[in-house]
């Protein structure tokens, strides 16, 4: 593996013709590229009929890529297999909960459990691994292409799940009881009647609806690992790592990295202007999800690099400075490869107006010049922060579980468990605080403040363990519908939050899902703010009310409450409140535990610090349209401009600085 940044391209040797290829490479390394991925959709050219390989184009480019000193990342190709593949054996395509076959002539045309697939998948990775597991040109692999839920309904996933129900447990008579499948008449008496969900309605048996979610995050998993093993026999020092995408996905983060030697994620930040007070700050989030995907750096497999479209009406051109901000901001998040999507943009095929570097034309423009000036200045400063750390305080705990469990079966009108996150987290960057995002399980010991939104299904194991946080002295800060099932999806009972009554010091009376509609909230301060989505009534059973309601007939009753509990403390919020109380209340939480924040960031700025033993380094980003000024805590050094920077700094419109602190002053 090479221990440096590195900024690069996606490239498809196989859609262009070989006579043009090292002009390309030549191009690719005069602008700064270093590392390039290929091949993830070019089966058919690698296996044009079954088991007949050619490789000798592969070979060639890889070959010129070495000689310039540009790095591979290989792709495993199975998110498209060839048309003699699904015409040979059909098993391979997927079939939907309505019978209806997805078919060649897309992309992601492969059912994860098909033994057809499987087979090939395994012969041709194979192959590629006897070649250049060992290559010194290739450093990593990426495995197949931006999974999603299939939710394929063919005949090997039907027996499938049936087999994976068995092993969970072991007797029809267990099943029901675990699912609840007396309502509505729906026992099974044999296995024989235990199906995938036929018919496709989101309103079954949510224990059976969640069974069948974790049941494909298995078979994803499984088909990801049967795929690294094949590498792993030939290749050692090569990195693997997968490309996620679009998030929130109803995939398993945390389960599908745990076989990844590290997360990658492909990021589109939104160009369009009305989306720049919300998409800096999504985008923030997004980069977050990844890095705690393996709670380390990140590769980012493809990053924007002109106005996408050709899967809907093409975007807004990308301001001047929007490419080079978002890349930064990536890396400043922990990304230590960057790859471009595309090098040129495609005159074939689908994708052509999906925006590369360059025209079709060839001729480069500014946003390839942008492109140059960023890679060039990443070439440059990677020995400086290629080895840097975080040092966060406060982390966010993100479950898929709940996410898809609140898929299921609809909490209120408006209510979406990401968006809530969403909120959360960008008030902590609104405030320049660093945060992590990490699963529900995840080692709490470095951090001060935990904010948990909506723990909706939990287990005592969980809820002990956010107790035994506050009790060393720890905040956390608890949300509605928090403590409703237990993990059979079963709603628990007892008075909510449940597991979690204890360390809240509240319990839920019931509950008002105002949806879209607004209810008034109001501090100790008297302050009066809004909320919407849903209000929980509580009563108090040891904690104290810090806000409450205004309207309907819970007037006067606790919105906010806080519970002491051992050295430490956990808030309850029982509704969501808008943006200015979360401030004020985040910023309460942080002061309480010696939380550096910044009140006074402007609009659109994002500041992310990086440590190493003698220095911080002090990335201020405007992901904005307009000139901002930020001021400066310490002086500190630019690593872009090479001047001191002393009491502030002014940034034009996408425009960023890197400073360089030593610790003694910062």
């Amino acid at each position: 593996m090479i221990d440096r940044m590195q900024v690069g391209v996606v490239y498809y040797p196989e859609q262009w013709d070989s006579a043009r290829w090292e002009a390309d490479i030549k191009q690719m390394r005069e602008a700064g590229v270093t590392v390039v991925r290929l091949a993830e959709f070019a089966w058919c050219r690698m296996e044009p009929a079954p088991e007949k390989y050619t490789f000798d184009w592969l070979d060639e480019v890889i070959g010129l890529f070495a000689q310039n000193d540009i790095a591979v990342i290989l792709c495993t190709p199975t998110n498209t297999p060839p048309r003699w593949l699904t015409d040979q054996h059909p098993d391979v395509l997927p079939i939907n909960a309505s019978g209806m076959t997805t078919h060649a002539g897309v992309r992601g045309h492969r059912c994860f459990n098909s033994i057809s697939l499987k087979y090939y998948a395994a012969s041709i990775i194979n192959q590629m691994a006897i070649r250049y597991g060992s290559h010194p040109g290739v450093i990593g692999w990426q495995i197949d292409n931006e999974f999603w839920m299939l939710d394929c309904h063919c005949p090997r996933c039907n027996t499938t799940f049936r087999q994976w129900l068995i092993q969970k447990y072991e007797t029809v008579s267990k099943l029901n009881e675990a699912w609840g499948t007396i309502v509505w008449s729906g026992e099974y008496s044999d296995w024989q009647q235990v199906t995938v969900p036929y018919g496709g309605s989101r309103f079954q048996n949510p224990s059976y609806l969640l069974d069948f979610a974790r049941f494909q995050w298995d078979m994803m998993e499984l088909f990801l690992t049967e795929q690294i093993n094949t590498i792993r026999q030939y290749s050692k020092q090569q990195f693997i790592t997968h490309n996620f995408h679009t998030y929130p996905p109803r995939l398993n983060l945390h389960q599908l990295g745990r076989a990844l030697d590290v997360a990658s994620f492909d990021y589109y930040p939104n160009t369009d202007p009305h989306k720049q007070t919300t998409g800096p700050y999504s985008g923030a989030l997004s980069l977050d999800v990844t890095r705690g995907i393996k709670r380390k750096n990140f590769y980012i497999m493809e990053q924007l690099s002109g106005a996408p479209g050709c899967w809907f009406p093409s975007w807004r051109a990308p301001y001047p400075g929007f490419i080079r901000a978002f890349t930064w901001q990536a890396i400043a998040k922990g990304a230590d490869k960057v790859l471009h999507f595309r090098w040129r943009s495609a005159t074939i095929g689908a994708e052509q107006f999906w925006q590369g570097l360059i025209d079709p034309s060839n001729v480069p423009g500014r946003r390839f010049l942008e492109f140059s000036q960023l890679a060039q200045e990443v070439n440059r400063l990677s020995p400086k922060l290629i080895d840097t750390t975080f040092q966060h305080q406060v982390a966010i705990l993100m479950s898929h579980e709940n996410m898809e469990a609140m898929r299921i079966q609809y909490q209120s009108d408006g209510f979406d468990y990401y968006e809530n996150i969403k909120d959360y987290h960008r008030i902590l960057t609104k405030l320049g605080v660093g945060c992590d995002v990490i699963e529900v399980g995840a080692p709490l010991d470095q951090y001060k403040l935990v904010i948990v939104p909506s723990l909706y299904v939990v287990n005592e194991e969980t809820a002990n363990r956010l107790e035994q946080f506050a009790q060393a002295g720890g905040t956390v800060l608890l949300t509605f519908r928090s403590g409703v099932k237990m993990e059979n999806n079963h709603h628990i009972e007892t008075m909510l939050p449940g597991y979690l009554q204890k360390s809240s010091g509240i319990y839920v009376e019931e509950y008002d899902a105002i949806g879209q509609s607004t209810q008034a909230i109001r501090d100790e301060d008297g302050e009066t703010y809004t909320a919407s989505i849903w209000c929980d009534i509580v009563s108090l059973q040891g904690a104290e009310a810090i806000a409450w309601y205004q309207d309907e007939f819970y007037s006067g009753t606790p919105a906010i409450t806080c519970n002491r509990v051992g050295k430490g403390k956990v808030y309850y919020v029982a509704t969501h409140p808008d943006e200015a109380y979360l401030r004020k209340l985040i910023t309460r939480l942080a002061k309480e535990q010696h939380i550096k924040y910044d009140a006074n960031l402007p609009d659109g700025v994002q500041i992310i610090e990086r440590f190493n033993e003698s220095n911080k380094y002090l990335f201020i980003m405007n992901l904005s349209r307009v000139d901002v000024t930020v001021p400066l805590e310490s002086p500190g050094y630019s690593l872009l401009s090479a001047e001191k920077r002393e009491k502030k700094i002014e940034l034009a419109p996408y425009e960023l600085d890197i400073l360089e602190i030593p610790l003694s002053s910062g």
